[in-house]
């Protein structure tokens, strides 16, 4: 048996089950749950990092964007609540659209 220890999609297990492999998962309380979501954004970056094309590079985004949706829910937040934060920050700091690299700033 493989041992994974991490939190994964909904669906997993019946997708195992039918493969015809056994499985063991356990349920988190909230605590455990936001930590494991936090060491799955991580995974996630990575595997966003590591896409070799266009196509993984947007299902690796995917997959990043739901863990991202997942701890935004589990702190108590409405999509809406968090784009209204997203867009404050937009607004006051703005985006990445221009392309800018911050070389080095003198005293």
């Amino acid at each position: 048996m493989i041992t994974y220890n991490k939190l994964v999609r909904d669906h997993i297990p019946q997708i195992i089950e039918a493969s015809g492999k056994s499985y063991e998962v356990k349920i988190l309380d909230d605590s455990a749950y936001e930590e494991a979501l936090k060491a799955k954004l991580i995974e996630e970056m990575n595997e966003v990092h590591s896409a070799q094309s266009d196509e993984e590079l947007i299902e690796e985004l995917a997959d990043l964007y739901e863990v991202l949706r997942s701890l935004v829910a589990a702190k108590g937040l409405s999509d809406e609540q968090f784009m209204n934060v997203v867009n404050s920050k937009k607004e006051k700091r703005g985006s990445f659209s221009e392309k800018l690299f911050l070389v080095q700033v003198s005293k």
